[in-house]
């Protein structure tokens, strides 16, 4: 495929305690970079599509770092910015069994929160694009951010191209009203609409009824609601949502479910021993985004993005390092972990 999907966003570096340490813990920590729209595009580059990534980092090696990061795995960085102070940081610690995992954000001020509308030839970048995926970090990182975003969407749908967006609520950057306000007005652009029912009831106020993944309570006919509720109040064309049982930080079940207005469908229910949750959703969001492109139906559609994320969900990193034959060979086993000889 010459068609290229383009994503937005910031990427930053992530400092992580090894060995599932506290952060209090540690005097050494592993270095790597991540963001929800760079764990997408690096995720599609290694299914094999043409990805291209847009940011602004800094003009210094930690910026270069991040930029190398990328191609690394294949991801266009032409239209990647060098100007601003600074990297955005986050420090993870990694939870265990009971212990929740926690992030710590070390980003105000970083190149991207102070990009300009100026900054982006959206028109020459969406040259050659047949997708285009945010998420509702980006804005929340600054109104400037916002701004941009706002600008790429109408860019994107004047030029006819699928525009996808994961909602992603993040209470540590802004409030579920200021959440509401924006990203409200970026949804009228928006194709494909994936979350969770945090995003849904935080951002928007709907609420999956009786469940509690806090529990490990999950029920089908309140993700129905909810996915049928965003559609129309968004009048988008699908809805995906992902389906996270948390019996603890260790130990989740895992699904997905996708409405096309129409019909619903849920895929396979894994139960997942977690080494790294983090880019679980962008995992999810690459799958599917890579199975709507190939035009495979609903049901492989969501089997393809739950399985995705289930795998990313064992790698240690921001991003999804699996490829299209191992996401199908679990498809077919259904996980059994053997060894491969």
């Amino acid at each position: 495929m010459n068609k290229k999907v383009v994503t937005f966003g910031e990427i930053m570096l992530r400092l992580s305690p090894l060995n599932y340490k506290r952060i209090v813990q540690a005097d050494t920590f592993d270095i790597t970079y991540g963001g929800g729209e760079s764990n997408v595009a690096i995720s599609l580059a290694n299914f094999g599509i043409n990805s291209c990534y847009v940011t602004k980092v800094p003009k210094n090696e930690i910026g270069q770092s991040a930029i190398n990061h990328l191609r690394r795995y294949g991801v266009q960085t032409k239209y990647i910015l060098k100007n601003g102070e600074r990297l955005g940081t986050y420090f993870l610690e990694t939870g265990f069994s009971q212990r929740p995992s926690k992030v710590i954000y070390d980003r105000k001020g970083s190149a991207i929160s102070e990009a300009s509308v100026d900054d982006f030839n959206w028109k020459e970048i969406f040259q050659d694009a047949i997708w285009f995926h945010f998420t509702g970090i980006t804005p929340a990182i600054s109104d400037k951010a916002a701004l941009v975003t706002l600008g790429a969407c109408k860019k994107a749908k004047a030029m006819g191209i699928t525009i996808s967006a994961d909602i992603n609520y993040r209470k540590k950057l802004w409030s579920p009203d200021k959440a509401s306000k924006v990203m409200a007005n970026l949804m009228q652009y928006v194709d494909i609409i994936i979350g969770n029912e945090e995003d849904a009831e935080k951002v928007f106020g709907i609420k999956a009824i009786d469940s509690d993944v806090n529990k490990g309570n999950i029920s089908p006919e309140g993700y129905k609601k909810v996915s049928k509720e965003l559609l129309k109040r968004f009048g988008c064309k699908y809805v995906a949502i992902t389906l996270r049982e948390s019996f603890s930080a260790s130990d989740n079940g895992w699904s997905g479910l996708l409405y096309d207005g129409k019909n619903y469908y849920f895929s396979k229910k894994y139960k997942i021993h977690i080494l790294d949750r983090v880019g679980g959703g962008d995992s999810f969001a690459a799958g599917l985004i890579y199975a709507l492109l190939q035009n495979k139906t609903p049901e492989d559609v969501i089997n393809f993005a739950a399985a995705s994320s289930c795998l990313k969900q064992t790698i240690f990193g921001d991003v999804n390092l699996v490829s299209i034959s191992e996401v199908e060979d679990l498809l077919k086993s259904g996980g059994s972990g053997r060894v491969e000889r």
